[in-house]
């Protein structure tokens, strides 16, 4: 697998503390290798068809689609992401 990050990600990101910047690389390293790592949490959301959730720390978090070998990423910050992923 491999991780396309969407511009909406890369803005997200780089609004990031650097610190949180760095989990984010980890929870991204830790999805490559094993997607069921417990840290991560990945979930399907409910009523929206098609995304994930991970969990990079405990109140940041990435979103993220599955397409053949890719991981689309949408958007990642606060918790508050998920209101509209």
């Amino acid at each position: 697998m491999r991780l396309l990050p969407t511009e909406r990600f890369r803005r997200g990101y780089l609004r990031l503390p650097p610190n949180i910047q760095e989990q984010v690389d980890q929870a991204l390293d830790r999805l490559l290798s094993n997607p069921r790592h417990p840290s991560l949490q990945v979930k399907k959301m409910q009523g929206t068809a098609g995304v994930w959730e991970l969990r990079a720390t405990k109140g940041y978090r990435v979103t993220f689609q599955i397409e053949r070998d890719l991981y689309i990423l949408r958007k990642v910050g606060a918790h508050d992401i998920l209101r509209h992923p």
